[in-house]
């Protein structure tokens, strides 16, 4: 693991990169309150990523390590599938996210910011790779390119555990989304150094 580098994810290397990432959000507490029954995670969840981050792939800034994470980060100007979204959640979601998701999406929409900026929809470790540094190595090097290119960078922390990484990598919190029964999401920015 130590000798991998980061690198843009092909297109051909799209299902295994949405793997990863459905592993690492099998605990997530957003998506699992989205999708509680095992069975609607598993057949949701690719779905699901490539709707939210899969223009990443297209416009180069998919990024892994490996096998063992990746981020799906979509350029200023590039957004979700929110059409898709809307459709696969009305499809798959508990009823019972249903109401309060579609407050929680309404709210995460509205924080974004105004200006031009980089998104990250996803990013994720695989379990048995979690904790040694690979979510770090990931968002350095999205972090390096966006200073380098004086850019801001947002995101919407969906697990509480995670806020911390993300603070060490520059990005400040911004306050939190929530609605009815859905887990707290942090939306945070982060500016150029």
């Amino acid at each position: 693991m130590t000798t991998l580098a980061v690198d843009a994810a092909t297109a051909a290397e799209e299902a295994a990169v949405v793997d990863t990432l459905m592993l690492a959000f099998a605990s997530d507490p957003a998506t699992r309150w989205t999708w509680p029954d095992p069975s609607a995670y598993l057949r949701a969840f690719p779905r699901f990523a490539r709707a939210f981050g899969g223009a990443a792939f297209a416009h180069g800034s998919a990024f892994r390590l490996g096998t063992a994470g990746a981020a799906l980060w979509l350029p200023p100007g590039i957004g979700p599938d929110d059409q898709a979204m809307m459709a696969l959640m009305q499809a798959t979601a508990s009823p019972e996210s249903m109401i309060d998701g579609m407050q929680v999406m309404q709210q995460m929409a509205s924080c974004h910011p105004h200006e031009p900026h980089w998104y990250l929809p996803l990013i994720g470790v695989d379990p048995a790779w979690q904790g040694k540094g690979v979510g770090s190595r990931l968002m350095k090097h999205a972090t390096n390119l966006f200073d380098r290119d004086g850019a801001l960078a947002y995101l919407e922390s969906s697990n509480p555990r995670n806020i911390p990484l993300y603070q060490r990598h520059g990005f400040e919190i911004l306050g939190h989304i929530q609605a009815g029964s859905s887990p707290t999401i942090t939306p945070m920015l982060r500016k150029p150094r």
